[in-house]
């Protein structure tokens, strides 16, 4: 299937309307085609420090998906020097266009989630965290439909902006230079979990460099706090970025079993 423009009129309807042609804004679907359904979905995020996007956390996370018996939909992102809030402003509308459009490609609307890996699992966390949130709404007509994900799975996220276990490059990349206090905070997922927040899945290996494991752990602790369901998976060792871990190498396989564990979590939630 073809690339999909979900702003409606990019020159009027989009916040920052008139980027390059390369860097607008889509979706790119991967719909079950088997008879039956509808099907669960989910909106893939890759990640890439909110400068790029990661190709092996994409279209291969699609087809795993779809293995899974999920439709999924990638969603290429606003990334810098685009700043927040249009990446959060992406996957709102996205999600609220994959509900709108359910029907048409065979799927549940109430059973649409992110699944995110590095800084897009921060941007899946965000649409957890802040679907809600009125100051971050577009302020049209398909506000009317409910950009909240019905669960979210984050992949050796990206998470807090206070310093100590933040990752500096997705920062600066998406609040700008020199970030404020206040920037920091609004960054920082684990300081607006209410009790509204989906169910979520995180999984990180203890030595990842690149993103602090304590990303995690504070995801998971404010999640215990607000009473959101969540499942957290630790894994000793592996580097930062591994994706589906189909590199053929022992250790990558050993934290491979995050994808089986994650289908029977995902199983669990009627997807």
């Amino acid at each position: 299937m073809k690339n999909i423009l979900f702003w409606e009129n990019e020159e009027t309807d989009r916040p920052d309307a008139a980027l390059k042609a390369e860097n607008v804004p889509h979706l790119v679907p991967f719909v079950q085609e088997e008879a039956g359904g509808p099907y669960p979905c989910m909106v893939v995020l890759p990640g890439g420090g909110y400068e790029a996007l990661s190709p092996q956390e994409a279209k291969p996370v699609a087809g795993w998906l779809n293995g899974l018996g999920i439709s999924a939909f990638v969603l290429h992102y606003s990334i810098c020097p685009a700043r927040h809030p249009k990446p959060y402003h992406d996957v709102r509308r996205a999600i609220q266009w994959v509900r709108i459009n359910a029907e048409r490609f065979n799927v549940d609307p109430n059973r649409i989630g992110v699944i995110g890996f590095s800084a897009g699992a921060h941007l899946a966390g965000s649409a957890a965290v802040m679907w809600e949130d009125p100051e971050l709404a577009i302020g049209d007509g398909t506000d009317s439909v409910s950009a909240r994900p019905d669960l979210a799975v984050m992949c050796y996220p990206v998470v807090t902006g206070m310093p100590g276990s933040c990752h500096e490059g997705s920062l600066v990349n998406l609040m700008g230079g020199n970030p404020s206090d206040e920037a920091r905070k609004v960054f920082s997922l684990e300081k607006q979990v209410g009790p509204k927040t989906p169910p979520v899945f995180l999984w990180h290996t203890v030595n990842d460099e690149a993103v602090p494991v304590e990303n995690s752990f504070l995801m998971a602790q404010a999640l215990g706090r607000a009473g959101v369901e969540y499942e957290l998976h630790l894994f000793p060792e592996g580097r930062h970025g591994l994706g589906l871990c189909s590199i053929d190498d022992r250790r990558n396989a050993y934290v491979g079993h995050w994808r089986e564990l994650c289908a029977q979590w995902l199983e669990r939630q009627g997807f």
